[in-house]
């Protein structure tokens, strides 16, 4: 019987070494980018490629860069040496320069011009607080913010009252009409949004087939459309002789197509929040308004806050399409600033649409990262 049973082994295999467990950052690049030798390749030509890029792009933006002339002659040089071919020069920052206050406020009157600033410094004064999770009086800030500083700001923009000489609204511009119309929106968008959603699941049918109705009629049309149809339709339910500002126009269609993409994110995280809620909140002998809003709401926004902050990105970006009603954002007026012969050059569209890329980026990026710290300070199921 024992020569039956010969395969199996008596004696035991030798000891492994114990695994290494490197933590350092020569570990890290050992098993992230060095690994292989294909990822050895392929780690040297990416960074071979990011090192030229950057070269070439701090040369054209900083080393090469004109800062400082009067007119297109200052940024028509040709530059000789540096990273660049012979007969290249870099960013036209005199351009950006002279350009500047267009690129903030459009064509605001220069000697009003404490008014937009007055209104800016504002707004930053009181958002800041606002943003800050342990700072006092929330509901005062928030009354503030969304509240009176709207009317201020309305008071002060447009003048007309309180000895303020009248401006127009399409001489505004620039990042200015950018800010406004994405800081309405966004005032506006998360609780139509809510309600919207909550009507969308609402028993009753009226409620619901026209939550449903508006929802999947605005998704399903692009922005432009909107903004047209608000630019277009709107004036004809009013009265002859009657009409609607344009900016106005702007604002109603910008913030009903933030509302219905809001309504779905909103929608999404109702529906993920377990049945059991529901059911616990009833237990307690809440009505449906106290339900919501004490139980179910605010952990559904708590799971959508991604999804809502990319809906704000995405508004924030869609307002350039604001110049198919002739209103002009900041992507417009530097746009439109390329006709300027004045500084008509070669690098002069680029260094602009750089310009204005780089403050979309700016405010982009500043939403997404306090997304990201709201998430970290919510998130209760792990420590922080």
């Amino acid at each position: 019987m024992a020569d039956d049973i010969s395969y199996v082994r008596k004696d035991f295999l030798p000891a492994l070494a114990a695994p290494t467990n490197d933590k350092s950052a020569i570990g890290w690049v050992r098993r992230n980018l060095f690994a292989s030798v294909k990822d050895s390749i392929l780690t040297v030509a990416a960074a071979v490629a990011i090192v030229w890029f950057i070269v070439n792009a701090l040369d054209f933006l900083l080393f090469s860069a004109v800062w400082s002339g009067s007119d297109r002659a200052a940024c028509a040089t040709i530059a000789q040496g540096g990273t660049l071919p012979d007969g290249w020069h870099g960013a036209c920052w005199a351009y950006v320069g002279d350009w500047f206050t267009q690129f903030m406020v459009g064509s605001y009157p220069r000697d009003q011009l404490w008014r937009p600033i007055l209104v800016a410094v504002l707004f930053v004064a009181l958002l800041i607080p606002f943003l800050m999770p342990s700072a006092p009086r929330k509901g005062l800030n928030a009354l503030l913010l969304l509240v009176v500083l709207p009317l201020i700001a309305y008071i002060l923009l447009l003048g007309g009252s309180f000895g303020l000489s009248h401006v127009e609204t399409s001489m505004w511009g620039g990042l200015m009409v950018t800010l406004i119309l994405s800081f309405v929106g966004i005032v506006v968008s998360l609780p139509f949004g809510i309600v919207l959603a909550l009507g969308r699941r609402s028993k009753m049918p009226i409620v619901r087939a026209a939550s449903v109705a508006f929802i999947e009629l605005v998704r399903g049309v692009p922005l432009i459309t909107v903004l047209f149809m608000a630019s277009v339709v709107l004036p004809l339910f009013l009265a002859p002789g009657q009409g609607i500002d344009k900016f106005l126009r702007a604002l109603v269609g910008v913030s009903i197509f933030a509302s219905a993409y809001m309504a779905e994110v909103i929608r999404g995280g109702l529906q993920a929040i377990p049945k059991g809620q529901y059911e616990g909140a009833d237990s307690l002998g809440l009505n449906y308004a106290q339900k919501m809003t004490f139980i179910i709401m605010p952990q559904a926004i708590k799971l959508v806050i991604p999804g809502i902050v990319n809906t704000f990105i995405g508004m924030f970006k869609d307002t350039s399409l604001v110049s198919i009603i002739n209103m002009y954002d900041l992507l417009g007026i530097v746009k439109a600033s390329f006709g300027d012969s004045h500084w008509l050059t070669p690098v002069t569209p680029l260094t602009g649409l750089i310009f204005a890329g780089f403050v979309f980026w700016l405010f982009c990026f500043g939403m997404s990262r306090y997304s990201a710290f709201i998430e970290r300070r919510l998130d209760t199921g792990h420590k922080r």
